[in-house]
């Protein structure tokens, strides 16, 4: 039961404890406001408790266990490898604890007050916090900032209930599927079936358009597919997913694919289509926040509102739904509301899939550079004449940078293969900072490494190639 309550004054509210908002509270608290953090669900959000954290901790079980079947180049047989994936999900659990219970440390280090429950804008300078218990709290703020995310999308004819479930449900399998279907080839859908398929199970990927990774340039995305297909993946494109039938140990799930309608029967069906910004049913409109017609929050370059001291970041504003986007922005947000002039610059905002080959970006490729007006070149270096990569077997993909011409400035790079997703590092910093091939060429790398290719690419795109 809803009771009554008298408006209590707060100063900086967040409302949204993932990698957006508890950046933006730590960051606030650090220049001397004071913070209120309302969550409804999870410290740590989405990313670190059913997203990025525990998505990557089951990738790496299952690279783990591919290591541990052999490999038979290396004279490596291994003929008892078993994986008990009660004990992977407790492992997974475990890590997941330790960085959101990490979180909640810091909130105390920097004296961060917690609310539990659900935050309902009254108007531009108050809100109402309803907790689990139905019971009530108003609370008057100075500043807010919106951080509160996104949910999966959910398609006619696939309701998560049962068998058909999103990306949460399958975080949590109690057990490696044998048959497993997949709705949506983007970098979530691609990621667990890379995962599952490593540890065992036979996937299909249903994807509505022409090719999986659609957002990815096309030869990355071809070396990532024949990983797949290598780890008993099967890929239909321009597939239209039109049903799920279920029992009790099994769902069915009908497509039209090229005009042909086909039946997959699986244990599971992961639908993974993309996220929703959770901006509904907040009363922005009590607010006067402006949205569009996506239900994102119009922001300027400082994370601001068309509400002068109301702030939005993270997956409710426009851009690529990505945890060191929202981050970045949180910072932003908290210098903006202590006075500092500092604005966002997406100049180099990199992007990371973690398939079997992973992909990584950085700054434009080459056709975003052209129709920014740039005259551009591309330099390439393949994995399979690197040292390193050669020594650990891993010898598919690339590395390729986007220069400026003339000048020779880097303006983004695109990587596919082994560790790219620590390989873009450097290339981001180079697009940051303004790097030429020459900078990259000629800071010396160690030997033997992956990193090297980032340097041997620098010396084709200068016309010198050292090791091709």
């Amino acid at each position: 039961m809803v009771v009554g309550d008298f408006a209590e004054d707060l100063d900086t509210v967040v409302i949204g404890a993932g990698p957006g908002g508890y950046v933006a509270a730590i960051h606030a608290a650090e220049l001397g406001q004071k913070v209120t953090v309302i969550e409804r669900e999870f410290i740590g959000g989405v990313c670190l408790n059913v997203g990025c954290i525990p998505s990557k901790a089951l990738i790496e079980a299952a690279h783990r266990y591919q290591h541990a079947l052999g490999t038979s180049d290396m004279g490596i047989a291994t003929k008892d490898a078993t994986i008990d994936f009660t004990k992977t999900q407790e492992w997974k659990s475990s890590v997941v604890n330790k960085l959101t219970s990490g979180v909640s440390g810091l909130f105390k280090k920097h004296h961060i007050d917690v609310l539990r429950g659900e935050a309902f804008l009254k108007d531009d300078h108050s809100l109402r916090v309803i907790s689990d218990d139905d019971s009530a709290q108003t609370y008057n703020f100075n500043n807010l900032i919106v951080a509160s995310g996104s949910h999966p999308i959910e398609i006619p004819n696939f309701k998560f209930e049962g068998r058909v479930i999103d990306s949460t449900g399958a975080l949590a399998l109690k057990e490696v599927p044998k048959e497993l279907v997949v709705i949506g080839g983007g970098y979530i859908g691609s990621e667990l079936a890379s995962a599952y398929a490593e540890l065992g199970a036979h996937v299909t990927i249903l994807e509505g358009m022409d090719s999986i990774l659609a957002n990815y340039e096309s030869d990355m995305v071809k070396v990532v597919q024949k990983g797949m297909t290598d780890h008993n993946v099967d890929i239909y494109t321009s597939a239209m997913a039109q049903k799920a039938e279920q029992t009790d140990d099994s769902v069915t799930v009908t497509a039209e694919i090229n005009g042909e309608t086909k039946s997959f029967k699986a244990d599971y069906c992961i639908v993974s289509v993309g996220r929703k910004p959770n901006t509904t049913e907040m009363g922005l409109e009590q607010a006067k926040v402006e949205t569009d017609d996506r239900g994102l929050i119009k922001v300027d370059n400082q994370g601001r509102t068309n509400v002068s001291h109301i702030f939005a970041i993270g997956d409710v504003v426009a851009g690529s739904a990505l945890a060191h986007k929202a981050s970045y922005e949180g910072k932003i947000a908290a210098e903006a509301i202590s006075g500092k002039s500092s604005i966002v610059d997406y100049r180099a905002m990199p992007a990371v899939c973690y398939t079997g080959e992973q992909i990584a970006t950085t700054g434009l490729t080459v056709a975003e550079a052209k129709d920014q007006g740039l005259d551009v070149k591309k330099a390439q270096f393949p994995f399979a004449a690197n040292g390193r990569a050669i020594t650990m077997d891993a010898t598919q993909g690339f590395i390729r940078l986007v220069f400026v011409k003339d000048t020779k400035q880097i303006v983004g790079a695109q990587i596919v293969g082994a560790n790219a997703a620590d390989l873009i590092t450097e290339l981001t910093l180079a697009v940051e900072s303004g790097a030429t091939l020459d900078d990259v060429a000629l800071t010396i790398h160690p030997h033997p490494s992956l990193a090297e290719g980032v340097m041997d690419a620098a010396d084709v795109g200068l016309g010198f190639p050292t090791n091709i």
